[in-house]
């Protein structure tokens, strides 16, 4: 248990001080999209990335630039585009000539070079370009010209995409999709939030974000998220759910019914990592079935793929989810 290692309980103790001072700065930014916000920074805290899907207008490009300052990190923002070249992202490199007539190739870093980079509609880049970017995601490096590149550390992506118009677009294939711990669901505010909205953000008066952590101490609290204890309760409701949601193992007549695939392994490291920093960020020293409820979405449904029925019978796949994690608990 964590109480058994001081140490952890002492680390824990201030990084719940500081990570709610974090959650603070940014919600000068960002209004009343606190679930929002706790599971982009759940994801960052579990060293993983985000798919932030919303409609235009929901504030999702000033909540990047909001947690980039809280955090202390160097950010970047690429907007993706058809025309978008593998190169425009990574770097090319370039042909230098000397003041001597000698010649020599440089090395010119792309946008992804930073801390905390933001894809804005991913879905809108070609393929070949959106696997530029999901591989060095994976590896944490790039590769030109036979030339390996370290990434800065820490290194994550907070993607989006418009689930309205699709026309044009390429959506992401699911290997590539597994590449995010967390996929966020960003919808509109309620009546006061967006009152707020309104005043707050069209006068002269506004509220700047101040850096409350940097990247060296962003470092520790991932380190410290990994060292966080799990009960066994835990482990075994991420165990039960992840292979009940897969059709081959499950015992739901549903999921063999109606679901195509279910998520990997990796699925439940994600959701281990990622209940593991969700109770870090509400001052708890370790994850409970209550954070394995609330992320069993978020970490799932992009890594499950529903068959077509043509009898209406299927269920909604996060109603599904919702089954599943109430029998696993």
């Amino acid at each position: 248990m964590a109480d058994d290692n001081p140490a952890i309980v002492a680390q824990a103790e201030a990084a719940g001080e500081t990570l709610s001072q974090v959650r603070k700065e940014i919600g000068k930014a960002v209004f009343g999209q606190e679930r929002v916000i706790e599971l982009a920074l759940s994801a960052i805290l579990a060293g993983g990335h985000a798919l932030l899907i919303g409609a235009p207008g929901l504030a999702k490009t000033r909540l990047v630039e909001a947690i980039g300052t809280a955090l202390g990190l160097d950010n970047a923002r690429i907007q993706f585009t058809p025309d978008l070249m593998p190169g425009d992202i990574l770097g090319s490199e370039v042909l230098d000539e000397g003041a001597d007539g000698s010649r020599a190739f440089r090395f010119i870093k792309g946008p992804i070079f930073t801390s905390l980079l933001m894809a804005d509609e991913i879905n809108r880049a070609s393929p070949r370009t959106q696997s530029a970017l999901l591989q060095a995601m994976q590896e944490k490096h790039v590769t030109v010209a036979g030339v390996r590149y370290d990434l800065p550390a820490p290194f994550h992506v907070l993607a989006t995409q418009n689930p309205i118009e699709q026309e044009g677009t390429y959506p992401l294939p699911e290997a590539q999709l597994d590449r995010f711990l967390l996929k966020v669901d960003v919808t509109y505010p309620d009546l006061d939030t967006e009152r707020r909205i309104l005043i707050e953000t069209t006068g002269s008066d506004e509220q700047t974000v101040q850096t409350a952590l940097n990247a060296q101490q962003l470092i520790d609290l991932q380190n410290l998220v990994r060292q966080m204890p799990v009960g066994e309760s835990v482990l075994n409701a991420i165990l039960t759910l992840i292979r009940d949601a897969r059709p081959e193992q499950s015992s739901d007549d549903r999921v063999r019914r109606f679901v195509d695939w279910g998520p990997s392994p990796r699925a439940g490291q994600a959701l281990m990592l990622a209940c593991r920093a969700r109770a870090l960020l509400r001052g708890r020293l370790a994850p409970s079935i209550e954070d394995v409820e609330a992320l069993a979405e978020p970490c799932l449904a992009h890594r499950m793929g529903m068959r077509y029925d043509p009898t209406g019978e299927a269920p909604e796949l996060d109603m599904l989810i919702g089954d599943l994690i109430s029998k696993a608990a």
